[in-house]
């Protein structure tokens, strides 16, 4: 088969038991678009595939960086591709499948390449969070690039120390950067993508089901491990779903009940936001009712075939 097969899909929705169905079915390797499932120590509350699923069909990009390192999605983009040639070049099928959005427009469309940033812009816009907090990072950010802080929330500290570090160390707006032509490479040869989609009361069940079992599974352990790293808020992985509910727990701050409805709660609304970037983003890819989950198989193979 020459087609890569590309899954996205909000979380808890199944993509990763379709596409060990798939790989399992077709000589494919599995190749992670999570952004969240390539930190090696989240594997339990970011549902990353265990041991056994490992064992049934060969993985790539999963927990392949340390928390303590920001990942671009310019270097995912470099990595998955050099995979899923090398499965190409090995007559294997690459299965590209995750919930991140930008990921799978930067490999289908390409991205546009911005500069590196010194060291020093990145250590100040991370100063100027803790020193300031979001809110007031928000607002410095709008006298210095107001165009970016127009389309930003003022709590949403990632991207705000990532526009103002860009605007720091390049000294042009990162939605300037953002608006010139894509210059990396993308996916050579066909590919055909996926959307899984469920009602969205069901999806819900799901996220909240899953974060429920991710507690009696080893989550709390696991974050509490990562706490003790004493790593920058800022950064990606302490901003996992989950991982600041599961700290404060962690630390006595909240009550078990409390912590898992706060991790419930932000699942269904970044599950939302997902299913709704889906719809604007990639509307031209197939759509699954991935409702009846244990026919999604025979669902895709006629799209493939």
């Amino acid at each position: 088969m020459d087609n890569a097969i590309l899954i996205a899909g909000p979380t808890a929705s199944g993509k990763s038991r379709l596409a060990i169905d798939l790989a399992r079915a077709l000589n494919g390797v599995i190749i992670n678009a999570d952004s969240m499932q390539v930190y090696a120590e989240l594997r339990v509350l970011t549902a990353r595939p265990d041991a056994d699923e490992e064992a049934a069909a060969p993985h790539r990009l999963y927990g392949i960086t340390s928390a303590a390192a920001p990942f671009s999605a310019g270097r995912w983009l470099e990595l998955a591709l050099a995979e899923a040639v090398a499965a190409r070049e090995s007559g294997q099928v690459p299965i590209i499948v995750g919930g991140t959005g930008l990921y799978f427009q930067a490999l289908t469309e390409g991205m546009a390449e911005i500069p590196d940033i010194s060291e020093q812009a990145r250590a100040e816009a991370r100063s100027m969070l803790e020193e300031l907090g979001a809110a007031g990072l928000h607002a410095l950010l709008g006298e210095r690039d107001p165009i970016m802080a127009e389309r930003l929330k003022p709590t949403d500290s990632q991207r705000l120390v990532r526009a103002y570090e860009v605007m720091l160390g390049t000294g042009v707006s990162l939605a300037e950067w953002q608006q010139c032509p894509a210059t990396t490479p993308i996916l050579p040869g066909p590919w055909l993508g996926f959307v899984l989609d469920w009602p969205r009361v069901d999806l819900y069940r799901r996220c909240d089901e899953r974060l429920a079992g991710m507690l009696k599974h080893g989550a709390l352990d696991e974050v509490a491990r990562l706490a003790s790293m004493n790593l920058d808020p800022a950064l990606p992985a302490m901003k996992a779903l989950g991982v600041p509910d599961l700290i404060r727990l962690s630390r006595g701050e909240i009550s078990r009940d409390a912590a898992l409805a706060a991790a419930q709660q932000a699942t269904r609304r970044y599950a939302k936001r997902q299913m709704t970037w889906f719809r604007s983003k990639i509307y031209a890819w197939n759509r699954l009712n991935a409702q009846d989950s244990e026919r999604l198989f025979e669902k895709i193979i006629p799209f493939i075939t």
